[in-house]
C-alpha cells in the first residue's frame, strides 16, 4: 500500500490547482480526515461553485474532449482495482472493486462514499466494515437521464467525500459520473471534464451519449440539488432481462481472458474455469429467452439472442469434450475460437442496437 497511487500524482492535473490542498502523497492525505481539512467536513459549508454552462458543439462531444490537452497520466492497477485515476482531492474514478481487499484499499485512500453506476448491486455490507457508504445509481452506456444526473450531483454535494466512483471496468460510465462531480462539486469546465474522460480514463468514442451528457445536459445548481428528493439508496434492484445481462458481462469477460490464455486455467485464479464460465454464460442466454419483458423486442434482438444461445452451447459442448482429452490442440483453437467469435459478434450487434 505504501506506493499506491503515487504514479497518479507525478503530474497533478491543472484542475486540482483550484483546490485548497494540493495532494503530493495520496496516503498522507488519506491519513487526514475530512474534519481536519477546513471546509471539507460538509460540502454545503463551502461556497458552491457555479455550474458551467453547456457547451456549444461544432462537432461531436468526443472530438470536443480533445480541445483541452492534458498531461499524460497512467492509471493505477492493483489486483482488485483497475483504471484508477485521482481526478481531484475529492473524486477518484476506477473499476468495480474486486473482493474485500479492494474495498479496504479504497478506504485507505481516505474515501468515505462509494458511488456505483454499474447495474450490479454493490456489496454495501462489506464496504461498511471499512467505513464506506455505498450509493447505487445504475446508468446506461447511451447516456444519463435527467433524474440520474440530479441523483449523482446530489450525492457529490451532500454526502461526505472523498468519493470513489465506479462502473464495471472503470472506463465509460464511471468516468462520466465522475465528470458530473467534477462539474458540480469541483466547478471545473465542461471541456476539462470531458477531456479527463477521453484522455485519461479512456472513455470510448462509441459512447457519444455519455460525452454529450457532460457537455450539454443541465447539471442542477446547489439550490436545486437541495430541493431534489433522493434517499441515497445503496441498492437498486432490477427485474427482467437486466438481471441476466449484468452477470453475463462478467462471465463473458472471464471467457475472453481464458480464450487469450489458450483456454487454460490460470493457477492464480483456479476458480475461473473455462467449462464453468461457458456453462454460466449459456444458462444466462437461456434465461434471457424466457424473460417476459423481451416479448415486445424486435426480431433482430431475438435472432441475436438465439445465435448467442447456440454458440454458447457449442462452447460448453466442445469444452466438455476437451475435458475428456479427446481434442487436438488444433481442434481446440479452431472450434472454440469459432464459437467464441459467434457469441462476441451477436453481443456486439445487439449492444449497438439496444444498449449503446
Amino acid at each position: 500500500m505504501g506506493t499506491l497511487f503515487a504514479s497518479n500524482l507525478t503530474h497533478p492535473p491543472r484542475a486540482m490547482q483550484h483546490t485548497p490542498l494540493l495532494i503530493t502523497v495520496l496516503l498522507a492525505a488519506a491519513c487526514t480526515s475530512n474534519t481536519d481539512r477546513p471546509g471539507r467536513e460538509v460540502h454545503e459549508s463551502v461556497t458552491a461553485p457555479r455550474v458551467p454552462a453547456p457547451l456549444v458543439l461544432q462537432a461531436s462531444a468526443y472530438e470536443a474532449a480533445a480541445a483541452v490537452p492534458l498531461p499524460r497520466l497512467a492509471p493505477v492497477e492493483t489486483d482488485g482495482l483497475h483504471n484508477v485515476f485521482r481526478l481531484s482531492d475529492d473524486i477518484i474514478s476506477g473499476s468495480e472493486p474486486h473482493g474485500e481487499a479492494a474495498l479496504e484499499d479504497i478506504a485507505r485512500m481516505g474515501v468515505k462514499t462509494v458511488l456505483s453506476v454499474d447495474g450490479k448491486v454493490p456489496d454495501a455490507e462489506t464496504a461498511a466494515k471499512y467505513g464506506l457508504r455505498y450509493v447505487h445509481v445504475p446508468i446506461q452506456y447511451k447516456g444519463i437521464t435527467d433524474d440520474q444526473v440530479a441523483q449523482i450531483a446530489k450525492t457529490f454535494r451532500e454526502l461526505p467525500g472523498p468519493f470513489y466512483v465506479h462502473c464495471f471496468h472503470g472506463k465509460h460510465r464511471g468516468p462520466a459520473a465522475a465528470a458530473i462531480g467534477r462539474v458540480a462539486l469541483d466547478g471545473v469546465s465542461r471541456e476539462e471534464a470531458i477531456a479527463e474522460m477521453r484522455q485519461w480514463c479512456g472513455t470510448s468514442s462509441k459512447y457519444e451519449g455519455l460525452y454529450r451528457t457532460i457537455a450539454l445536459k443541465d447539471v442542477p445548481t446547489a439550490e436545486a440539488s437541495a430541493k431534489y428528493e433522493f434517499a441515497f439508496e445503496a441498492a437498486h434492484q432490477f427485474e427482467g432481462t437486466r438481471t441476466a445481462m449484468i452477470p453475463m458481462g462478467r462471465h463473458f469477460d472471464n471467457v475472453t481472458v481464458l480464450k487469450k490464455a489458450g483456454w487454460k486455467v490460470d493457477p492464480a485464479h483456479p476458480d475461473i474455469d473455462p467449462l464453468q464460465e461457458a456453462t454460466q454464460l449459456h444458462q444466462l442466454f437461456a434465461a434471457c429467452q424466457k424473460m417476459d419483458d423481451t416479448a415486445a423486442y424486435a426480431d433482430d434482438y431475438h435472432g441475436w439472442m438465439q445465435a448467442s444461445f447456440d454458440a454458447s452451447a457449442q462452447l460448453v459442448r466442445f469444452l466438455s469434450d476437451c475435458k475428456a482429452e479427446t481434442c487436438t490442440p488444433e481442434e481446440v483453437s479452431t472450434e472454440l475460437a469459432a464459437a467464441y467469435d459467434l457469441v462476441s459478434k451477436s453481443c456486439t450487434d445487439c449492444h449497438k442496437a439496444y444498449r449503446d
